[in-house]
């Protein structure tokens, strides 16, 4: 057995394990049962991906993928951004409404 075969078993090994941990997770993104955790999960898939994008650049000795591994990386953090921006204004509004019928 050869160097390369070990590092083929490695790799492969390693992006099906990746493969099992981001069915789990799109699991608990879906499930929730908080929002909170349905960002998280989120941002675990973004990091997943891209780990899977860099482990697929080793193996198929390709350095432009590590390019699209920090776009993808740049794209991942602002989308976790705008959903805590958006969930945390729908949170403030639901606090307002609810102070509202309280005083009412």
């Amino acid at each position: 057995m050869s160097i390369d075969t070990a590092y083929d078993w490695l790799f492969c090994g390693a992006i099906l394990f990746l493969a099992v941990c981001m069915f789990l997770v799109l699991i608990r993104a879906i499930k929730g049962p908080e929002i909170t955790d349905r960002i998280v999960a989120t941002n675990m898939l973004g990091t997943m991906t891209i780990m899977v994008i860099c482990i697929l650049a080793l193996w198929l000795e390709e350095s432009y993928l590590l390019d699209v591994a920090l776009i993808y990386a740049m794209i991942s953090f602002l989308a976790v951004v705008v959903l805590t921006k958006v969930y945390m204004g729908v949170h403030r509004e639901h606090k307002e409404n609810r102070k509202r019928k309280g005083e009412a």
